[in-house]
């Protein structure tokens, strides 16, 4: 990864922080600071009314924390892909460099969004990895992604901790005000670790 793009993502990464503290200023002092940022939930307004307040409140509440992390997994996965189309050209997956038991757990998942007759999310199969299969692909590929990180202890703690912190968030349960903090921190640390 360039600096060049290492720089932007963490601007654009730092960005999005600032605008979750901004939403939480407008909404803990009740004012409109001008940003219109904040969208309007469009829903099925049939149904949508008949969830209490206090859910939608939580759920609007937890929808920044829902963009950080949607955000960062994707900067995750590019820079995956963009590192090992470098290192082993376009057909990257099919190489030694992608274990083959992770191949087939991902071709399964993806067959199985096909059977269950859904659009499959993605033609890409990393997009069918967990996200602690992505800190696998790092680590199993070292060799590579050396040049990017200052050191693979440090990449499986942060990616330890984006795991755990990941799991309230995509499972719809609240953050403490401890782990919006941590959450913080560790995206920083992610970023830090590129530099």
């Amino acid at each position: 990864m360039s600096d060049l793009t290492a720089a932007l993502n963490n601007f654009g990464m730092t960005s999005q922080l600032i605008e979750h503290d901004l939403d939480r200023i407008e909404k803990k002092y009740g004012i409109d600071l001008g940003r219109e940022y904040l969208k309007i939930i469009e829903t099925d307004q049939e149904y949508y009314p008949q969830i209490e307040q206090d859910i939608r409140s939580e759920a609007a509440a937890m929808a920044p924390h829902y963009e950080v992390f949607y955000s960062l997994e994707k900067t995750v996965r590019r820079l995956i892909t963009d590192t090992l189309v470098t290192a082993e050209g376009v057909n990257w997956w099919s190489s030694a460099r992608i274990p083959v038991d992770l191949r087939n757990t991902t071709e399964e998942r993806r067959q199985k969004e096909i059977d269950s007759a859904v659009t499959p999310r993605s033609d890409d199969p990393i997009d069918f990895c967990t996200f602690g299969e992505l800190g696998e692909i790092i680590k199993v590929n070292w060799d590579v992604f050396a040049a990017s990180f200052s050191s693979i202890k440090a990449v499986e703690r942060v990616m330890a901790n984006l795991n755990t912190l990941r799991s309230p968030i995509a499972h719809c349960s609240p953050l403490a005000e401890d782990e919006i903090l941590r959450l913080r921190l560790t995206v920083r640390d992610w970023f830090r670790l590129m530099e």
